[in-house]
């Protein structure tokens, strides 16, 4: 049984990117489409799959520098896993500490619209400054 080939234009609505796009990182090394017989661009079921790996990696934040040699890592084979893991690794750290820092900001909104409530319904002093409130917080 042969695998099922998908020419750019549906192949595009499946992974959710432009045909622009998908030549795009084709030029980049990205992704690797094949020809048929008569040179038409096609890709496969396992295209799908490692088009959302990318995916997953750009949206990490992973710049396209670090892509594309993650990409010419993995053509390299096995002996590069522990390059390959190692760039994962900092992906993964700096992701972490990004959430860290979101987290932090989040906090700091929550307590600002606690603090609007509070003036609004004035169970806060008016003479209460945000900045004296936040500081029951960091005790």
């Amino acid at each position: 049984m042969t695998e099922k080939r998908y020419r750019i234009g549906e192949f595009s609505k499946l992974v959710g990117l432009s045909a622009y796009t998908l030549r795009y990182y084709e030029d980049q090394g990205l992704i690797l489409s094949q020809r048929d017989d008569n040179g038409v661009r096609y890709y496969t079921e396992e295209d799908i799959r490692w088009v959302g790996f990318i995916l997953h990696l750009k949206g990490t934040g992973m710049r396209l520098n670090d892509l594309k040699r993650y990409v010419r890592l993995r053509a390299e084979g096995d002996s590069t896993i522990a390059e390959r893991r190692a760039m994962l690794q900092k992906v993964k750290d700096d992701a972490e500490a990004d959430i860290a820092e979101l987290q932090m900001h989040l906090k700091v909104l929550g307590h600002k619209i606690d603090w609007y409530d509070g003036k609004t319904a004035h169970e806060i002093d008016d003479s209460e400054s945000f900045h004296d409130y936040l500081q029951q917080f960091n005790e």
